[in-house]
């Protein structure tokens, strides 16, 4: 794809999917903006991506809202701007519902909320102002299509309402010139995911096997140069939404 380089914000980019996106978007020459909750750890992911002149790291949690601002402002004076913001950063947690704790939602909402809302405000402000811009969301297959083998209720309360805030937000940013779109992978193969553990996740995608980081990235790709697509939260999940099979 020939075109000139874009500025773009990867969040929960240390690791698994994250890291992948990041990777994606430095192969076509883009500028990378990555941030994770763990500096040492983002660091180390700065050496697996051969540290190039055109990745930029920013640690800090999302649940803050000044990490959001600070990684639209920490683009804008190494780069000149945003084109792309990925909400990456989540967490999963599989339990029946009346053992989640309150910790346990409490980090939920941090991460995959709050991660959500708080870079998207800083972003579409900058968006806005400039009218161009793409928001992209990482969501779940699972928020769609609920599996009665693993309970996840507030994963999947959280996630569903990113899919709709997605087509919300697109609705509201569509006359400035932005797309905000979302991208639900079913499972993937990051290190979340032992290998003695990909023989029972296979059996959950009707494809019957798990999902590569790189099919991931490759939607996300698809969906920050699509000029006409906003709205939409593409699964990437082996069939996985489509309906009980």
């Amino acid at each position: 794809m020939n075109h000139s380089p874009r500025t773009v914000i990867v969040t929960g980019a240390s690791s698994g999917i994250g890291l992948a996106i990041a990777a994606a978007f430095l192969k076509q020459g883009d500028n990378v903006v990555a941030n994770g909750r763990n500096a040492e750890r983002l660091q180390q992911a700065a050496v697996e991506l051969g540290k190039p002149d055109n990745l930029l790291t920013v640690a800090g949690d999302v649940a803050d809202p000044a990490t959001g601002t600070r990684l639209v402002q920490a683009a804008i004076e190494r780069f000149g701007r945003v084109d792309v913001l990925v909400n990456n950063a989540g967490i999963f947690n599989a339990k029946p519902f009346v053992d989640y704790t309150p910790a346990e939602l409490d980090a939920l909402v941090d991460t995959n909320l709050k991660g959500f809302v708080y870079p998207s405000q800083a972003a579409a402000r900058h968006m806005v102002e400039r009218k161009a811009g793409h928001i992209i969301n990482i969501t779940a297959a699972i928020a769609s299509q609920p599996i009665q083998g693993v309970p996840a209720v507030l994963p999947v309360l959280i996630k569903g309402g990113i899919n709709h805030a997605t087509r919300a937000l697109a609705l509201e940013l569509a006359p400035h010139n932005v797309q905000v779109a979302a991208v639900a992978p079913g499972i993937v193969d990051t290190p979340m995911y032992t290998a003695d553990m990909h023989g029972f996740l296979n059996t959950l995608q009707p494809a019957g096997r798990i999902a590569t980081v790189q099919e991931i990235a490759d939607a996300v790709l698809y969906l920050a140069g699509a000029a006409f697509t906003t709205g939409v939260v593409l699964p990437v999940d082996g069939g996985m939404s489509s309906g009980k099979w």
